[in-house]
């Protein structure tokens, strides 16, 4: 994928989402008019699809910049697999197989019998959802906040936002394994506060996120490598694509449980949170094609803040529950402030510019 033609207008980017929005919310005015037979109860699951959807891209915008900030590092034949076929995982397997899994172990029944169950028995899935939300909250809050941590622990890394924060995190990173010492940390004090039973199953769903973090390094790593050793060109391939695909999976965690606060209806979250779905891909290809994180300076900072934030959010989860209004407006705002910052910088760049080519030409 190379940059795009200045020509193209952000809004074509969204072309696609706005025809899967259309049909999206078709469907869902169809299967409201099908399960309940009025106009009442076809309007109720229309304006929930739309709901779900504004939910699914309000926590999705640092997802968005996380996917760009892989996706310009890999190739063009492996970022358009990523844009079309993981968008069909994440859309479908996220938003539909996920759920049904979940729900398929926890009641320890067949697939086939968890789909049943969603369609015929909604308030009782719901309820296996809900109950599966502690060990899920574990698993995708260190996946995610070791995501986060592993952004800002890089000695490599020397562009800072919040430079004091940000420059002693950088230093720290050549002490071997911090990251990880720092999370299980967390862990055990979140634990501390939970039962007997649930701490145990907090510990146990969060260790099991940190190894499939480290797994999918390692495993991306070797991939990419022996990859790199057949053709230069395929660097940022398989291995890449997979990260990408878990942390997609890591984000639409808090969407799926969230959205049973909505409605129970299995189909309805499917269709809601898929429409969402489209939005992120149209904005990732936005970000890569047009360059916006390069000439934003600071966007990935509060990208990966927002990341940092909805991992504490979700271990905070497993003893109250927070809006995912909060989640989704908290992360909003701190990607808000990190491009006003940006456009701050690129402001005072370009001032200092003119004074120096002044000063030179009066010299």
């Amino acid at each position: 994928m190379t940059n795009g033609s200045p020509q193209k207008s952000a809004l074509s980017y969204f072309t696609w989402a706005f025809i899967v929005t259309g049909l999206g919310l078709i469907l869902g005015a169809a299967l409201g008019w099908q399960t309940t037979g009025t106009i009442g109860g076809m309007a109720t699951v229309f304006f929930i699809c739309t709901v779900l959807a504004v939910l699914e891209i309000s926590l999705s915008f640092d997802n968005a910049i996380v996917n760009a900030n892989k996706l310009k590092e890999m190739t063009p034949v492996w970022q358009h697999r990523f844009l079309t076929w993981g968008i069909v995982i994440a859309v479908f397997g996220m938003r539909i197989v996920f759920p049904l899994a979940i729900v398929a172990i926890a009641a320890q029944i067949g697939p086939w019998e968890a789909l049943v169950l969603a369609a015929r028995e909604p308030a009782e899935y719901a309820r296996i959802m809900n109950d599966a939300h502690l060990p899920i909250a574990a698993f995708g809050g260190t996946f995610l906040m070791m995501v986060g941590l592993n952004y800002f622990f890089n000695h490599e890394k020397d562009v800072h936002w919040i430079a004091g924060l940000e420059k002693l995190m950088a230093r720290s990173a050549t002490i071997k394994g911090i990251e990880i010492a720092f999370v299980l940390a967390l862990v055990l004090v979140f634990s501390s506060f939970l039962g007997e039973e649930e701490a145990t199953t907090f510990v146990h769903c969060a260790i099991y996120g940190l190894l499939t973090f480290l797994a999918v390094e390692v495993i991306g790593g070797l991939l990419d490598a022996s990859q790199q050793t057949m053709s230069a060109a395929a660097k940022g391939g398989l291995g890449a694509f997979i990260y990408l695909e878990v942390l997609d999976a890591s984000f639409s965690f808090d969407g799926v449980i969230g959205a049973f606060a909505l409605t129970q209806n299995l189909f309805v979250i499917a269709i809601g949170l898929g429409i969402g779905a489209m939005y992120v891909r149209s904005m990732t290809i936005m970000l890569v094609e047009k360059g916006t994180l390069a000439e934003y300076r600071y966007l990935e900072h509060g990208a990966f803040y927002a990341i940092l934030i909805l991992s504490v959010i979700m271990y905070v989860q497993t003893m109250f529950h927070i809006p995912e209004v909060i989640t989704g407006l908290g992360g909003a705002a701190l990607i808000g402030i990190s491009l006003w910052s940006s456009i701050r910088y690129n402001k005072k760049e370009q001032a200092e510019e003119r004074a120096a080519a002044h000063k030179e030409l009066h010299a």
